[in-house]
């Protein structure tokens, strides 16, 4: 069994992801590709990409599993960073699949993620989802991730 430890916040979704990364030995010029779904997942990972801008790495997202639709992931001053411009998919180094692709209604199977993730074999392959997602869905047995970030947001406190 892999082990488990707990974070909180948001520094806990996005430091270990950092931290992986410096550790599995990516350098300047490696692809990240993340495959989520438009809209919900897309700030998601800006926020991931911004954590790890200072490491100058190529980073892209795919919609879905969608990879002529894929976008760079680039800096914006004073913005943070931001999908935006075509992007080619070479050899990343390491894939991240976004727990959204999991959910109910989404237009992706399993068993097309794993089909798209495992043409890159050398690829360190992350899951990040919140809410046990990965696992309500049956996609723990399917995909071997090296890491798996799962985060709770919940309570989702709301005053009117």
């Amino acid at each position: 069994m892999k082990q488990k430890e707990v974070f909180q916040g948001v520094p806990g979704i996005l430091r270990p992801f950092k931290e992986f990364i410096e550790r599995t030995g990516l350098k300047a010029g490696d692809q990240v590709v993340y495959y989520g779904c438009p809209g919900t997942c897309t700030p998601f990972v800006e926020l991931l990409g911004f954590a790890i801008r200072s490491l100058d790495l190529q980073q892209v997202f795919v919609p879905y599993v969608e990879e002529s639709k894929a976008q760079k992931i680039r800096l914006v001053p004073d913005i943070g960073m931001q999908a935006g411009g075509p992007a080619s998919i070479q050899k990343p180094a390491m894939v991240v699949v976004m727990g959204g692709l999991s959910m109910p209604n989404v237009p992706v199977t399993v068993d097309q993620v794993k089909l798209t993730i495992e043409k890159y074999t050398d690829a360190a392959r992350v899951g990040i989802c919140f809410m046990n997602m990965f696992e309500k869905a049956g996609w723990l047995n399917a995909i071997d991730f090296d890491l798996m970030i799962d985060a709770s947001i919940n309570p989702v406190n709301v005053w009117k």
